[in-house]
């Protein structure tokens, strides 16, 4: 082994406490971003950190070390816009919902719903209106989409913390639904689910302040 392979640390589940322990997802990310090593690191968006750790942590070992290469991409994604929540977890919870078991189901349409309200208040659209890649999933699971609608027009007392409390839950439940669901290669789903968690994140990173234009200075002689 030589010392570039005992500097890099190999993609594993859960925390670690050095890199000769191995690395998660979002260790790597803060060990090449330089900061203090950490699961949570400040250069990421905490929920799409959050889906990078789930998606780590449910993939098996096999197919790991294929996120590797994605680690470079999560560094400095650290939009403030309100829609990143919101919307980070609409794609997420669009890749589980048809899927899933059906209990998970239920979960992941109420918390879709929530944050479709959210968007809608955002964008200032009617509360009901639902972005077309929702709406599609939300009307593959009729049973559930029925059931959270109606759960979701209860009058409550107060409603949970949708960045701090639902959506990191709803993005959890998704991404351990895909990996326990009936279906074909959930390493590639859970894999293409990562890279659209990005995506969205990236859309919404304001654009870096263009450089100072620097006026020639330009010399007379007498």
């Amino acid at each position: 082994m030589n010392n570039l392979e005992l500097a890099v640390p190999v993609l594993s589940r859960g925390k670690h406490r050095s890199p000769r322990k191995g690395a998660c997802f979002m260790e790597f990310a803060s060990y090449l971003a330089g900061e203090p090593w950490s699961d949570h690191p400040a250069c990421t968006h905490p929920l799409l950190a959050g889906v990078a750790r789930d998606v780590n942590d449910c993939t098996t070992d096999a197919g790991r070390s294929r996120l590797a290469p994605l680690i470079p991409s999560v560094i400095g994604l650290i939009p403030d816009d309100l829609h990143v929540v919101p919307r980070v977890t609409a794609r997420c919870i669009q890749h589980a919902l048809p899927v899933v078991s059906q209990e998970r189901q239920y979960i992941l349409a109420v918390a879709l719903l929530v944050g479709e309200r959210q968007l809608a208040v955002l964008d200032g659209r009617p509360p009901d209106d639902i972005e077309p890649d929702s709406l599609a999933v939300l009307e593959a699971v009729p049973s559930a989409t029925k059931w959270a609608r109606s759960f979701t027009s209860r009058a409550r007392r107060a409603s949970p913390d949708f960045a701090r409390r639902t959506a990191p839950r709803a993005v959890s439940c998704a991404v351990e639904g895909i990996s326990q669901a009936c279906v074909p290669n959930p390493d590639d789903r859970l894999y293409q689910l990562l890279l659209d968690a990005i995506a969205e994140t990236r859309s919404w990173q304001p654009a870096p302040a263009p450089e100072p234009v620097v006026p020639e200075v330009v010399r007379f002689t007498v």
